[in-house]
C-alpha cells in the first residue's frame, strides 16, 4: 500500500519572508531535507497546494512552484489523480575519465542535454505551449500502420515525402527555391553541419566562424578535421574582411546572418554581398545556420533567403528542436545542386539517422498546415515573453545591468567588473541554467554576462525569475538591498 503523507510531517516548515531565499526554493529545499532524511518515504503524496499553502500562509502559486521544481529535479512525480508522490532518489555512477581528445570536445553548452528544463535553459522552445496530445495521434496513427516496406533500411537522405514536405515550406516561408532532392533530413543542426563538412570538406580547411559564436559549432568543425578560425563579430555582424586578411585559404565560412549567437546581430547586406563574392570567386563555401526560423522577432529571415536562393556556394542548415522540440534532434540541410551527389554518398556513411517515425509525423505536421500555425502562435508567444524578462531585468538589476533581446534568448550584459563564468557557476549550483557570455569568445573580450533563455518563463513570473537571479547573484557583487519575493511566480512559470 502506498503510504499517504499526512500534514503532521509537514508541521514543522516555516517560511521566513526576511531570509535572502526565495519562498518557493524554501519549500523545495524543506521538502528535498524530509525526503533525503527518509521523513518522506518513497511514494508518500504530499499536500494538495491548496492545502499547503493554506497551511504556510502563502500562496498556491508558490507551492505550485516548489512542486515543479521539485519534479523538474526528479524528487517527485506529478499526476492530477495520485496527486503530487516522493519518487525515489536517483544514484548516479561516476563518469569515466576521458581521454585527452574527448575532454577537449566537450561542448560547454551540453550540461543540460539530458536533463528536465531548467530556469532560463536555452535551447528549448515554450514546452508548455507545444500540442502534444495531437502530437501523439499523429504518431500513434503511424504506429499503427507501419508497414513492411517502412521496416527496411531508409534512403539516406531522408523520408522522401518529407524531404519535399521541407522544400515547399521553404519555398512558401523563406523564398528558398529547392527541390527535395537538395534537402537532406539530419541529426539536428549538429548533424547538419557535419554532413556538410564531409561533403565540401576536407581534412585540414580552414573555415571562418563568428567570434563569439557557438561553441558546440566550433567543436564539430574540429570534431571532422577542419580548423576553425574564429573571426571577431561587431554590430553588422562577422567582420568578413578581418577574416579573409587572417585567413585567406579559408575554404568556407560558418554564418548566422539573421540573429547571431550569442549577440543577436543580424549580417548586413554589404557583408553579405562581400561573403557570397568571396565563395563564388574562391571555390569556397557559406555554410548558413537557419537555426532560429524567425523566431526571434526580427523579420529578416527571408529576404535574406530570397537573395541567397541561386547561389551555388550556399548551404543551409536548419534544425525543428526550437520549431517543434530537441527530444527527437531533427535537422535538416539544404544544399547546392552541385553537392548532391557527395552528399548521398556521404548521407550513408552517416552513423545515425533521425527515426522514421518521428520524420513522417512531422511530414504530417508540415503537410497538414500544422507547423506554419505553430510556427505563427510561438512567433507571438516569444515576442511576449521575451520582452516580459527583458523588462524585469532591467528593473530587477537596474544600473548593474542591461538586457538586451537576442533572438531565443536574452543577454544580460553586467555593467560591474565581476567574473561572469563564477556568477553563472553559482546560479547553475542553484537549480538555474545560467551561461556566461566571455566563454563564446575565443579571441575577443565580449565583457561580462549572462544568457538567459526565456521562451519557458511566463510573463506573470517573468518578474520573480530575474529577482530571484538578482538575490542569488548579489553576494557576488552589489545590488539592490530587498529581497525577491517569490510568491507572485505562476505554476509551470519556470519550465
Amino acid at each position: 500500500m502506498i503510504p499517504k503523507l499526512v500534514d503532521a510531517r509537514l508541521d514543522g516548515l516555516r517560511l521566513e519572508a526576511q531570509r535572502n531565499v526565495p519562498l518557493h526554493q524554501q519549500i523545495s529545499e524543506a521538502i528535498k531535507r524530509r525526503i533525503a532524511s527518509g521523513v518522506l518515504p518513497v511514494g508518500a503524496r504530499l499536500p494538495s497546494s491548496r492545502d499547503l499553502a493554506s497551511q504556510l500562509g502563502a500562496s498556491r502559486a508558490t507551492v505550485e512552484l516548489a512542486y515543479g521544481n521539485l519534479a523538474a529535479e526528479g524528487y517527485v512525480a506529478r499526476r492530477s489523480a495520485a496527486g503530487t508522490r516522493v519518487l525515489p532518489l536517483r544514484t548516479e555512477a561516476p563518469a569515466p575519465a576521458l581521454q585527452t581528445f574527448g575532454a577537449r570536445l566537450m561542448p560547454g553548452l551540453a550540461s543540460e542535454a539530458a536533463q528536465l528544463p531548467k530556469m532560463f535553459q536555452m535551447g528549448l522552445p515554450a514546452l508548455d505551449a507545444f500540442p502534444r496530445k495531437l502530437w501523439s495521434r499523429l504518431a500513434a496513427r503511424h504506429a499503427r500502420a507501419l508497414s513492411v516496406s517502412k521496416m527496411v533500411y531508409q534512403q539516406p537522405g531522408g523520408f522522401a515525402p518529407l524531404r519535399r514536405a521541407i522544400a515547399n515550406h521553404l519555398a512558401m516561408g523563406r523564398g528558398l527555391a529547392c527541390t527535395a532532392r537538395q534537402v537532406f533530413v539530419t541529426c539536428g543542426f549538429l548533424g547538419a553541419l557535419s554532413l556538410a563538412s564531409r561533403a565540401a570538406l576536407t581534412a585540414g580547411d580552414k573555415v571562418l566562424v563568428e567570434d563569439p559564436g557557438f561553441p558546440p559549432a566550433r567543436e564539430a568543425i574540429k570534431l571532422g578535421g577542419g580548423i576553425a578560425v574564429p573571426v571577431p563579430v561587431d554590430g553588422l555582424g562577422m567582420d568578413f574582411a578581418a577574416g579573409i586578411s587572417s585567413a585567406p585559404d579559408a575554404r568556407a565560412v560558418l554564418i548566422t546572418p539573421v540573429a547571431q549567437f550569442p549577440l543577436g546581430g543580424a549580417l548586413s547586406a554589404s557583408r553579405r554581398e562581400q561573403m557570397l563574392a568571396w565563395a563564388s570567386s574562391s571555390h569556397a563555401w557559406v555554410l548558413q545556420d537557419d537555426y532560429e526560423e524567425n523566431l526571434n522577432g526580427v523579420d529578416r529571415t527571408a529576404s535574406w533567403s530570397a537573395s541567397v536562393a541561386s547561389a551555388e556556394r550556399v548551404l543551409h542548415l536548419g534544425s525543428f528542436s526550437n520549431l517543434l522540440f530537441p527530444g527527437f534532434r531533427l535537422g535538416y540541410l539544404v544544399a547546392p545542386e552541385s553537392l548532391v551527389g557527395p552528399l548521398e554518398h556521404a548521407a550513408a556513411l552517416q552513423p545515425a539517422n533521425p527515426s522514421l517515425l518521428d520524420q513522417m509525423v512531422v511530414f504530417d505536421f508540415i503537410a497538414q498546415g500544422l507547423l506554419v500555425r505553430h510556427l505563427a502562435r510561438m512567433k507571438s508567444l516569444y515576442a511576449e515573453r521575451r520582452l516580459a524578462l527583458r523588462k524585469a531585468l532591467n528593473e530587477a538589476f537596474g544600473p548593474l545591468g542591461h538586457a538586451e533581446s537576442c533572438g531565443m534568448h536574452v543577454l544580460l550584459r553586467l555593467r560591474i567588473d565581476c567574473d561572469d563564468v563564477a556568477l553563472a557557476a553559482l546560479a547553475r549550483s542553484h537549480g538555474m541554467a545560467v551561461n556566461a557570455l566571455s566563454p563564446m569568445g575565443v579571441n575577443v573580450n565580449t565583457g561580462p554576462g549572462l544568457l538567459l533563455g526565456y521562451t519557458n518563463i511566463l510573463p506573470a513570473a517573468a518578474m520573480d525569475a530575474a529577482l530571484c537571479l538578482r538575490n542569488v547573484l548579489q553576494d557576488k557583487g552589489p545590488s539592490p538591498a530587498e529581497p525577491a519575493p517569490a510568491d507572485r511566480c505562476i505554476a509551470g512559470g519556470y519550465g
